[in-house]
């Protein structure tokens, strides 16, 4: 069980502070049962999970030593294969991808999305609305928690990711 104070990811909201373990005083509410208040740390808004819930994944943060693995791995990782025909389909892909919360399926997400971006800006087109909000929602969670974890500005960390990457290419070459 989690700790009033304590950061955690929770499912596809992102980094939550616990502000409160209780039961609910609502009706019909089973008053044994415990919930976590959540305060989502990069959106607004108040979140009451179930301590024992098995819908949604809720767990800690990772660490700043995993943070940096994590971003040393990212040259590594490729991007994934995107298989939607339609805007629905790619929907749907993209969900899997934002609910699994494995910062290995946003990566591979959000570098294939990337090169989408970068094929449409080559024809003076515009990404995709499907590509765009997925985007947003992948860079929310990952670089929620690379943030929280690295203990730095959330707008921080694309330039965090992006030097530590060009200090490791130098170091290699």
């Amino acid at each position: 069980m989690f700790q009033i104070g304590e950061l955690v990811v929770y499912g596809s909201t992102g980094v939550c502070r616990v502000e409160e373990i209780s039961g609910l005083n609502q009706p019909g509410e089973d008053r044994e049962k415990r919930y976590y208040r959540l305060r989502p740390l990069w959106q607004d808004g108040v979140i009451y999970a179930p301590v024992d819930s098995r819908k949604v994944s809720i767990r800690p943060v990772i660490s700043r030593e995993e943070a940096e693995a994590l971003i040393d791995r990212m040259p590594a990782i490729p991007a994934a294969a995107c298989r939607g025909g339609t805007p629905q389909a790619l929907a749907q892909q993209y969900q899997s991808a934002v609910r699994d919360g494995g910062h290995q399926a946003l990566i591979e997400m959000m570098k294939a999305i990337y090169g989408k971006r970068s094929r449409a800006a080559a024809k003076n087109r515009r990404l995709g609305v499907v590509d765009e909000r997925y985007m947003k929602q992948a860079e929310r969670l990952l670089y929620g928690e690379l943030a929280t974890a690295l203990e730095i500005p959330y707008d921080h960390v694309e330039g965090y990711i992006a030097v530590r990457l060009e200090g490791a290419e130098e170091s290699a070459g």
